[in-house]
């Protein structure tokens, strides 16, 4: 199968950007506790990325816990939002980059960050174990990196063949079938320590994860 192309997922998550602003969370409660889990890790000073942030509604939330918060997304129009939602809430120590997730994180010195979201992005990733390893890079020693990923290989539902279907008419992206058990593994293997998953509630199939950079 055929590698897609960045242009392509952008182009998609353009044309959905509008829509997907107004779609609540799937599951409220879930998010609010991962949110939580979330910012107790932030201190006011530190420097927090938030990778695939889309249309902005959790980078704005944590923002304001930390000193800088930069939201990276491919999608111009989900950013275009974004930064609309951060003026309406009046936060300034924000902003949006426009660039595929692993560009996005190349811009940053290696050991330069507190801290790394990665909100429902790492199944969109064909290239996921290198992106673990660059964020990992990335976060100075003690660093964190929070994540909730769909691990749908995992799913009773054929979400296989549905999504490929989806995919053939322009109305579904490309994504990676993921297991949870190997997932934390990999992350393991990127060198992140202190790997655990909070309970939070909320589907099954949405791993979410806390992992820390070692201080040495």
């Amino acid at each position: 199968m055929a590698m897609p192309r960045a242009e392509d997922t952008a182009r998609f998550w353009d044309a959905i950007a509008e829509r997907y602003s107004k779609r609540p969370f799937a599951d409220p409660d879930a998010t609010r506790r991962k949110l939580e889990i979330t910012k107790a890790r932030i201190r006011p000073g530190n420097v927090v990325v938030d990778l695939g942030c889309g249309t902005g509604t959790i980078a704005v939330e944590l923002a304001p816990h930390a000193r800088h918060l930069t939201g990276i997304d491919v999608s111009s129009e989900m950013l275009k939002i974004a930064r609309r939602k951060a003026t309406d809430a009046g936060v300034a120590n924000i902003e949006f980059v426009h660039a595929c997730l692993g560009e996005g994180l190349a811009r940053f010195e290696p050991a330069s960050i507190d801290g790394v979201c990665a909100y429902n992005v790492l199944h969109l990733m064909s290239d996921w174990r290198d992106a673990l390893r660059s964020i990992h890079d990335r976060l100075k020693p003690g660093g964190f990196f929070v994540s909730s990923t769909p691990c749908l290989a995992e799913s009773l539902v054929p979400y296989r063949p549905l999504l490929a279907v989806m995919r053939w008419f322009g109305k579904a992206p490309s994504i990676e079938f993921l297991r949870a058990e190997p997932l934390l593994e990999a992350m393991r293997e990127a060198g992140f320590t202190g790997v655990t998953r909070p309970h939070v509630g909320g589907s099954r199939l949405a791993v979410f994860v806390v992992a820390q950079r070692p201080q040495r």
